[in-house]
């Protein structure tokens, strides 16, 4: 029987998925990524497989090279900046993705780290753990304007919610000079050659030195380097960032130990009900794109 391989950590076997891939005669492979995995890995864990259903895996043209029986991939998210999808077009491998389908939950997600900026709730909480009791001002989402990079679902549902807290959300503006009325400035875009670093040094010069930028997007989009040293020297207040260039965050990454700059270890998306939608939505864009008839298909045979 066909072999399926998944790989994101959320779904294990004898669950909704598996048993849904298995009712229709797939056999399961269960390989979950946790942390980083080499391309050798990869390689072994892609051996004899059909249908990919993967976490952030790097599909790199000499990965799916060896991959000689593997003909679709869904990737159980919204982005596909992880996988070459022209290399994929090339051997014959549909890539698909899901979009939309956390965009709830990471829109929701956003306006918690706009939130924990603008109370500097990581700092508060850290004080009282260390023993202290800091009682500092923050200050009201209400009146302040949020600059959105992007137009698609998460943005779309960002713009509603931050409106509710009585947030100004501007529409059609430039990039420079959406970055120069923002109190805050949050990222919803696709990673692409265009967008890589889109948020450099230059741009960050552009923001108000009060302002704090978000991103739950992807890591590659902000110059990391530029970032650490725009809030070191105070040319921007902070940055809540749910994502980085490389993940897990290395030991020696710029981004530590710079008061105002918070981490966190992308899971914007991961609710319950987001991977619950992910993991099925996902198996049944695996078994449509199996059949030749993908709903979400972003590359496909040349």
């Amino acid at each position: 029987m066909p072999t399926i391989l998944i790989t994101t950590d959320h779904l294990t076997p004898g669950d909704e998925v598996d048993d849904y891939l298995t009712g229709l005669g797939f056999t399961t492979r269960h390989d979950p990524m946790r942390g980083r995995r080499t391309a050798g890995q990869l390689v072994t864990a892609l051996d004899g497989v059909t249908g990919a259903l993967v976490a952030n895996e790097p599909m790199t043209a000499e990965v799916l090279g060896q991959a000689s029986q593997l003909r679709a991939v869904v990737r159980t998210g919204v982005g596909c900046d992880s996988v070459d999808v022209a290399a994929a077009s090339r051997l014959g491998i549909t890539v698909s993705t899901l979009p939309g389908i956390n965009a709830n939950a990471v829109a929701e997600y956003t306006i918690g780290l706009l939130l924990v900026q603008a109370r500097d709730l990581i700092g508060m909480a850290t004080g009282v753990a260390a023993g202290s009791w800091p009682r500092r001002d923050g200050f009201e989402l209400r009146g302040k304007t949020l600059g959105v990079i992007g137009r698609g679902a998460v943005a779309q549902r960002v713009g509603p919610l931050a409106e509710a807290f009585g947030l100004n959300v501007p529409e059609g503006l430039a990039l420079d000079d959406l970055l120069g009325v923002s109190d805050f400035v949050s990222i919803h875009t696709a990673l692409t050659d265009r967008t890589r670093h889109l948020i450099d040094a230059a741009a960050l010069a552009r923001m108000k030195p009060t302002a704090h930028l978000i991103n739950t997007a992807r890591g590659g989009i902000v110059d990391e380097n530029a970032l650490a040293d725009a809030v070191r020297t105070g040319r921007i207040a902070g940055a809540a960032l749910d994502v980085a260039e490389t993940e897990p965050l290395p030991s020696g990454s710029v981004l530590r130990g710079v008061d105002g700059i918070t981490v966190f270890s992308h899971m914007a998306g991961q609710t319950a009900e987001a991977r619950r939608a992910a993991g099925i939505e996902g198996a049944r864009e695996l078994v449509a794109a199996l059949a030749g008839h993908p709903a979400h298909a972003v590359g496909g045979p040349l």
